[in-house]
């Protein structure tokens, strides 16, 4: 029995789509998202992209604030070593990875805020502008919760 992932598609262009997936796979150019009705399918070109958000639902919580930032969580975790990612529109995911490695198309990243509607985040590489590891990237993410609280 085929898996669909509930997805939020985000385009380089700033387009986004809702909908589900049977058949993403971060080697792959192309994959097929459902509409979240069931009654359409298309095909998404990945190197459009600039990330793919694995969701818990469509809706997400509005209410509800992230967390921005590491929550002064350790350097490693069972999900990987503490990650930034900027994206090029100026977006800062932080979170935790194992596959991230220069030079790849794209890397997944685990939420550093586990109450997040994100699972998981397929990043591509060519929609950032920068990936931080370790020490760096809590300096990162220490910055933009500096600036947001100003």
């Amino acid at each position: 029995m085929v898996e669909n992932n509930r997805v939020v598609v985000h385009y380089l262009n700033g387009t986004v789509l809702k909908g589900t997936t049977p058949d993403f796979f971060p080697n792959r150019p192309r994959f097929h998202l459902q509409s979240p009705a069931g009654d359409k399918s298309i095909e998404i070109v990945t190197k459009e992209l600039k990330a793919v958000y694995f969701v818990r639902d469509f809706e997400g919580h509005p209410e509800r604030r992230d967390v921005r930032g590491f929550l002064k969580g350790p350097a490693e975790t069972n999900q990987g070593k503490k990650l930034a990612a900027r994206f090029k529109d100026g977006e800062i995911l932080c979170g935790y990875s194992h596959a991230y490695a220069s030079g790849r198309e794209g890397f997944f990243l685990m939420p550093a805020d586990a109450g997040s509607n994100n699972l998981r985040v397929y990043v591509l590489a060519a929609a950032t502008e920068q990936v931080l590891m370790g020490p760096a990237a809590e300096e990162l993410a220490a910055k933009v919760q500096g600036s947001q609280a100003a």
